[in-house]
């Protein structure tokens, strides 16, 4: 299984050299003919009432076709959304957040777009909003959504979304068991994606029907949304989804694509948008959060209660929000044994950029909670960090969230890994500090993928899914599963994805789902082939099937093997032809689930830091950056470590320095990358070592389990942790900047 671009090997990758040679192409690289360049209207206010729109003088620069207001949309204004319909098109009455279009105009050139642009008049009232948790929560606070548009809701005249509730066992009937209690309460900074690819979107109007080409990670739930709100059939409506140059959650969900769609029908010509860095992170940004954690435990450090209350600041619009906060909750105890626990989440409503998904799903900010209270608590009892971890861990089979899926990892590997290339029972030098963090979340619990493999008479392969490869490697793993089932070389074979009217259905790419959903369609729409191929030879040799055996590219016979390919070629004869496979992978729904379904299989990653901090200036180095995956099989080592390195680096950055930092009217001050920081080569650690356990004991082919998420998830508390080791200094609130550890150093030396 270590052969030439077969499985547990790691082949040039499929398609990279197009993507560092810049060939490949990307939505904003795409032109078509009659095109229109379009340009969005804003206001510099994050809450107002909009009173009119003046757009004589900007209709009268020349090149411009259509400026579309909310006058000119259908009404009641159309609105969408994963979760909850409830974002407009553009905003209609009011604007809820800084950065929110108000009208939209279409010219032949892109600078036409911009010079109307400036000259449409829009007369508004500044309104005051909600920026903060604390704000948001007061009772006297502004409503961000109107209560009429949450009929039936409870907490509708609130800012409060909704409200999680999870848990088993009885806090107080076992809380007299604990020797010690501790509370405390993390706070997690407002980021943004930052991909290197700012979002982009076509429209073309093609007769009765719609092509839309969008940087999206969901084209088909992108078409149900489009078909929904436009009222066309989904044959009728087609996504184009180049390979996206980064996602991490951001580009899950539409944003400006139902705009660009009416644009492009009412004008009858094709619509292009694309937006800038700064627009970008007006329109996609991760959850702050707040995070209060109590814990009960007996003085040999055993786990008695966790009782965990998280509040998500999520935006104007829901989004996926109420999705991250929910299944983020429900794991907020980790993977630990303890017999009572209690979780409260909610999520808040605030005049902010609406959150979507990002990378680690809600579960970085909650671990940075968790880790923390239990390092201090550890501190307390006079117990060794690490100690206190592998005391609560769960062994392999247990069920630590009862009615879920067990532990499906040895996790005392992992942690003893991390904890070995750390050197943790070494002595720490002078001036450093240590420090270790578990992380855990919870995979797809639910998923439908679908893939068609196409074997051709001359050996190469055609893969056909809808999997978006935005980075992950997704062509590579698929690629490589192919060659591996069917026997033949990886650069043979071809993987198309991205057009709806071409490839099947996938339900989406999120949640590390795509090698063990899509990989286990992509194999077995290859075991689908085999099977024609057992009839095939059996034909062709006068054998009886059962005699026959086809696995990883070869036919046995009895006394003789054969590689696929001529088996194939033989029975293909000379009309030639392919022998297509159709694969599927489908996890159902649970109805009586708290998630709607189980987990499929868990992320589980330990982290451990070692760090030197200037006492002079409060800057952290990161000297030595261990993160260590429980990956089942690791089915492209290469890409594993490229994605393990990645998530680790980019938990550096909301650890460090990343915040997205507001005025006090709620306008973003930090746009674009100037004011925004985010870790550069000169961030680095000095050491960056990622490792992987492997017991083949996944869900996916060849033992597989889903990765890319596992190193972010426990950055920040193994960053904290090693802080207070080094300076003594407890720090509770996200990023750990220069200015917020030296002011820290500067009140403890007061005291």
């Amino acid at each position: 299984m270590t052969s030439n671009g077969l499985v547990g090997s790691s082949p040039n990758r499929v398609g990279g050299r197009d993507r560092v040679t810049g060939a490949q192409q990307y939505v904003a690289d795409i032109h078509l003919p009659n095109e229109l360049h379009a340009k969005l209207v804003k206001i510099e206010e994050a809450r107002a009432r909009i009173i009119s729109i003046d757009t004589t003088k900007a209709a009268q620069v020349p090149g411009v076709r259509l400026i579309l207001t909310p006058d000119d949309l259908p009404h009641p204004m159309p609105r969408f959304g994963p979760q909850y319909q409830d974002r407009p098109v553009l905003a209609v009455g009011e604007v809820k957040y800084h950065g929110e279009p108000v009208a939209a105009v279409a010219a032949d050139t892109r600078e036409a777009a911009e010079e109307a642009v400036a000259l449409v008049q829009v007369e508004y009232e500044a309104l005051p909003g909600v920026h903060t948790i604390d704000a948001a929560l007061d009772p006297d606070a502004p409503l961000v959504q109107d209560p009429s548009s949450r009929s039936g809701d409870p907490f509708a005249y609130s800012n409060i979304r909704t409200e999680f509730n999870f848990g088993w066992g009885d806090i107080s009937a076992v809380e007299g068991e604990a020797d010690y209690v501790i509370e405390r309460e993390y706070e997690f900074p407002m980021v943004t994606h930052f991909a290197i690819e700012p979002h982009a979107f076509i429209a073309e109007p093609d007769g009765d029907e719609l092509n839309v080409w969008s940087t999206i990670q969901h084209p088909y739930l992108l078409q149900k949304i489009l078909a929904k709100m436009l009222d066309l059939p989904l044959s009728k409506l087609r996504i184009f989804a180049p390979d996206p140059g980064g996602g991490f959650g951001g580009k899950q969900h539409a944003k400006l694509e139902p705009l660009v769609s009416y644009m492009a029908m009412k004008a009858g010509r094709p619509v292009r948008l694309v937006m800038s860095l700064e627009e970008t992170f007006q329109a996609v940004r991760r959850s702050s959060t707040r995070v209060r954690v109590r814990l009960g435990l007996t003085s040999e450090g055993d786990m008695v209660f966790s009782d965990i209350e998280t509040n998500y600041l999520i935006g104007a619009y829901v989004d996926i929000a109420d999705r991250v906060a929910g299944k983020s909750s429900y794991v907020a105890a980790g993977p630990y044994r303890i017999p009572a626990v209690k979780i409260v989440g909610r999520t808040i409503l605030s005049n902010t950029t609406p959150t979507t998904a990002f990378r680690g799903f809600g579960v970085p900010q909650i671990t940075w909670a968790r880790e923390s209270t239990l390092d201090e608590a550890a501190l307390e009892l006079g117990i060794d960090r690490l100690d206190i971890r592998r005391r609560n861990l769960p062994e392999k089979g247990f069920e630590f969230i009862p009615g879920d899926l067990p532990a499906d990892g040895d996790w005392s590997q992992t942690v003893d890994k991390a904890a070995e290339l750390i050197g943790w029972d070494t002595p720490v030098p002078e001036g450093r500090g240590r420090g270790i963090a578990i992380g855990l979340k919870s995979g797809p619990t639910t998923g439908l993928s679908y893939s068609t493999v196409r074997l051709l008479v001359d050996g190469s392969a055609l893969i056909f899914c809808g999997t978006s490869d935005m980075g992950q490697g997704a062509r590579t793993v698929f690629a490589q599963i192919v060659a591996q089932e069917m026997g033949i070389p990886i650069e043979s074979i071809n993987v198309i994805m991205g057009d709806t009217a071409t490839v099947p259905f996938d339900q989406q790419t999120s949640a590390s789902r795509s090698t063990v959903l899509m990989g286990t369609s992509v194999y077995r729409a290859c075991k689908e082939i085999h099977g024609k191929v057992k009839t095939m030879a059996a034909r062709l040799h006068g054998a009886d099937e059962v005699d026959i055996e086809v696995d990883s590219g070869t036919v046995r016979l009895t006394g003789e093997e054969l590689p696929i390919v001529d088996v194939v070629r033989e029975g293909l004869g000379p009309l030639g032809g392919e022998v297509i496979g159709n694969g599927e992978m489908r996890k159902e729904k649970e109805p009586d689930h708290p998630l709607a379904g189980s987990a499929a299989f868990f992320e589980f990653n330990c982290t451990a830091i070692e760090v030197e901090v200037d006492g002079e200036t409060g800057e952290i180095q990161i000297v030595k950056h261990v993160t260590v995956g429980d990956v089942g099989t690791a089915l492209n080592p290469q890409q594993v470590k490229g994605q393990d390195d990645g998530a680790a680096i980019m938990g550096l950055g909301h650890t460090l320095m990343e915040v997205i930092i507001h005025d006090d009217t709620g306008r973003i001050r930090n746009l674009g990358a100037i004011d925004y920081r985010i870790p550069t080569s000169k961030d680095l650690p000095l050491e960056l070592i990622s490792a992987s356990i492997e017991n083949k004991d996944g869900p996916g082919p060849y033992g597989v389990k889903g990765i890319s998420e596992g190193s972010l998830l426990c950055t920040a508390p193994a960053v904290g942790s090693a802080v207070r080791d080094a300076t003594g200094l407890v720090i509770r609130d996200l990023p750990l900047t220069p200015q917020r550890v030296w002011e820290a150093m500067r009140e403890r030396d007061r005291a």
